[in-house]
């Protein structure tokens, strides 16, 4: 008969070292599998299931501990880190691969009309908004006014962006119009989660000791936890966007596609997609999840409360959101 599990497994931080570029990739790598999406409600509540009772400090009979982290990890791609309640599908990390490919592949197809651009922009905005809404950091709730704004705002930039350079790049070759699209996602991207997390950057987000105690809300480091999702998902989309234009550009000079046009799109999903698998968990990884900061770089009424509970505490940390 095999021993019993330890309790001594910290399953509350990923499996691998997040100090390290290579173990936050690693770590990604399992939070962005799409096939997490085919796990029915039952394997799900199994997950939950597994890891609450070991964190009370029961241990499920039989119990390994890959069994344990795979646990973990079904339970951490469709629950709330911090709220724990379950997340919307689409809005999962494990769905960012198979929706951006089919979009991202879509607005790189659809560019040269002004309905293509609008529709598509739009429907970029609206997963976005989806996404940004359901990785929030903290627990704190955002509002109906708040949403709204932050999707209209979002959207209207996009399409603004994209006709505007839709319109300077008319008589410049076409592999530059073809760049419009990524342009109009870094600019929504900058407008989309600032505006979606505004409550965070209002009221701040919870900041903890190393052990996970909470010790105060900062506006602080609500800030550096969203410029730093904004960079992640601005490189996300990069090479999705940058790559395949290239690619495509060659193509459709060449008879192959001028003979099945019809493939135009499902070559450029295809190669959006297969550039998605390695970027999406690779720029997640850019910055720590367990985000951290200088108790001396907090607001000052923070400060003061950190330095009530612990005089020499130097760093607290933070969920930094995706």
């Amino acid at each position: 008969m095999s021993e019993e599990l330890p309790l001594h497994i910290n399953i509350r931080e990923p499996r691998w070292d997040q100090s390290t570029f290579q173990g936050r990739a690693k770590h990604f790598f399992m939070v962005t599998d799409p096939r997490n999406l085919l796990l029915s409600g039952a394997t799900l509540e199994d997950a939950r299931r597994v890891v609450e009772n070991y964190r009370s400090g029961t241990v499920s009979p039989g119990l390994t501990e890959d069994q344990l982290w795979r646990a973990k990890y079904i339970y951490d791609s469709a629950f709330h880190p911090d709220t724990g309640e379950k997340m919307i599908l689409i809005g999962r990390m494990s769905a960012q691969v198979p929706m951006n490919m089919t979009i991202t592949g879509c607005m790189l197809t659809f560019y040269r009309t002004t309905p293509a651009v609008l529709f598509w922009q739009w429907v970029n905005q609206s997963f976005n908004a989806i996404v940004n809404y359901t990785n929030r950091s903290g627990d704190a709730p955002i509002t109906v006014g708040q949403l709204g704004t932050a999707y209209v705002s979002a959207t209207t930039g996009a399409v603004v962006t994209a006709l505007g350079l839709k319109s300077l790049t008319k008589h410049l070759p076409s592999i530059i119009g073809r760049y419009v699209p990524f342009a109009a996602v870094a600019a929504a991207n900058c407008i989309n989660i600032p505006l979606m997390r505004q409550r965070e950057l209002k009221f701040g987000i919870p900041v903890t000791d190393e052990d996970g105690n909470r010790l105060g809300e900062s506006r602080a480091a609500a800030q550096q936890a969203i410029t730093q999702v904004v960079v992640s998902r601005i490189g996300m989309a990069a090479p999705a966007m940058a790559i395949p234009p290239v690619i495509m550009n060659a193509l459709e000079k060449r008879a192959f596609l001028k003979r099945y046009p019809w493939l135009n799109a499902p070559l450029q999903v295809g190669l959006v997609g297969f550039c998605l698998v390695f970027a999406t968990p690779l720029c997640c990884a850019l910055f720590p999840q367990k985000s951290s900061m200088r108790v001396s770089r907090l607001e000052p009424e923070v400060q003061a409360l950190v330095r009530e509970k612990n005089p020499h505490m130097e760093i607290v940390y933070f969920n930094k959101g995706l």
